[in-house]
């Protein structure tokens, strides 16, 4: 290994950089597609990059297999000196100065979960310059913030059949969450818990109960996802959530209740954003994003 790692350090100083940082962001995103996308470059641009990196190295750095890219024993050696490497290089760029870039962004509450905080430590990582403004609210709020130019860019669900242009980033998968062990009486109505109308996944919720005619009542109306959650949480109703937003305290309840499979949702971007910087940040928030999903 110690010779290894020396071969490295002896090639360190003819790497092409950004071949270095396609390797990083392949790693970041576990597929050569989403890649390429966030960097706005051919796939195949990518896999030359990647095999003449791989070339100078005198090792393979990846493995693809159908479903996955994973680290190779010498990826996986190399990727720490990699992101020191580029460290290194963006520190040197900044040492007089740079100016600070701001972005603002919305996210539908249907898809802000837990996976936000990895989302944002990557991006962070790849663009340190850069400061979000973050709102999250309802698909329709997010959207009316946009229309006004108070943000320039959202990530939401699908509002109607009015709303188009927006780009597909990934998609949400939705289950009827409960708290464990949660039971329903079937000669009863079943409680859910819903946001208020109009909410495209109350809709939803809605529909998949009435055409499997399955009686429904609202138990709770909540004023956001969180507070959907909560009631789910607590026992009082099941609820259409996302997987990705879901807490720990409650599962999946849908095949134990004989309930309708839920039709997972698009997510979709919408910009305003016409800077070319701007544009590529967003580029690399809607694939790294997409690939937490």
């Amino acid at each position: 290994m110690i010779s290894a790692i020396s071969n490295l350090d002896d090639k360190m100083n003819t790497l092409d950089l950004d071949a270095v940082k396609i390797f990083l962001m392949i790693v970041e995103l576990r597929s050569f597609t989403k890649a390429a996308a966030a960097m706005d470059l051919a796939q195949s641009a990518v896999s030359t990059k990647l095999r003449k990196l791989e070339t100078e190295l005198g090792h393979q750095l990846v493995e693809r297999t159908p479903r996955s890219v994973q680290l190779s024993a010498a990826g996986a050696m190399f990727l720490q000196p990699a992101r020191d490497l580029i460290t290194a290089h963006d520190l040197a760029l900044s040492s007089f100065g740079s100016r600070q870039r701001r972005l603002s962004i919305g996210f539908s509450n249907h898809i802000f979960g837990p996976q936000i905080p990895a989302m944002l430590s990557r991006l962070h990582s790849q663009d340190p310059g850069l400061v979000l403004e973050m709102k999250v609210g309802t698909t329709r709020e997010i959207m009316e913030a946009m229309d006004c130019g108070s943000i320039g860019a959202a990530f939401v669900l699908p509002l109607d059949e009015t709303r188009r242009g927006g780009e597909v980033v990934g998609q949400q998968a939705f289950g009827w969450m409960a708290a464990p062990g949660w039971t329903w009486d079937r000669s009863t109505s079943l409680p859910i818990a819903v946001q208020p109308s109009p909410c495209a996944v109350r809709a939803m919720t809605i529909r998949a109960l009435e055409d499997a005619s399955i009686p429904w009542m609202e138990a709770f109306v909540g004023g956001g996802v969180a507070t959907i959650a909560a009631a789910a949480a607590a026992g009082l109703a099941v609820a259409a959530l996302g997987r990705q937003v879901a807490p720990a305290d409650v599962i999946d309840m849908g095949a134990a209740l004989h309930l309708p499979p839920l039709p997972a949702q698009d997510i979709l971007l919408y910009s305003s954003l016409s800077d070319g910087a701007s544009r590529k940040s967003l580029r690399l928030i809607g694939a790294m994003f997409g690939s937490v999903l």
